[in-house]
């Protein structure tokens, strides 16, 4: 199955739920006459970028956060490169969700770890 098909599964998947919202980052540059047009969050940056809603318990006071969520779809097989694997750990030092999913029950086990 081509990366993309895999990726609009998972974003379908994920957009389904109430407490998930995903967007897809695309992540590039062109020219436009001389001039070089970047694009994207950062390079190695995921495919998909977004958050979940979660509930702080009650000594947080009660209420709901968006934690910053960050996947990287590949094809079966296919791992990370060295920016992407460095992107998803700094997402994860700073408390954020990130990883790779390969097909809709990957990216829900990624989210199910969190709140």
């Amino acid at each position: 199955m081509l990366e993309r098909s895999i990726q609009s599964q998972i974003s379908d998947a994920l957009n389904a739920r109430p407490d998930v919202r995903v967007f897809r980052n695309n992540v590039g540059s062109a020219y436009r006459g001389e001039y070089r047009i970047k694009f994207g969050l950062h390079a190695g940056s995921s495919d998909l970028i977004g958050w979940k809603s979660i509930t702080v318990m009650p000594e947080m006071i009660g209420k709901k956060i968006a934690v910053f969520l960050s996947i990287e779809v590949k094809q079966p097989g296919k791992n990370a490169d060295k920016r992407q694997t460095n992107w998803m750990h700094q997402v994860q030092n700073a408390g954020g969700i990130a990883g790779v999913a390969r097909s809709v029950e990957e990216s829900l086990q990624l989210i199910e770890n969190v709140g």
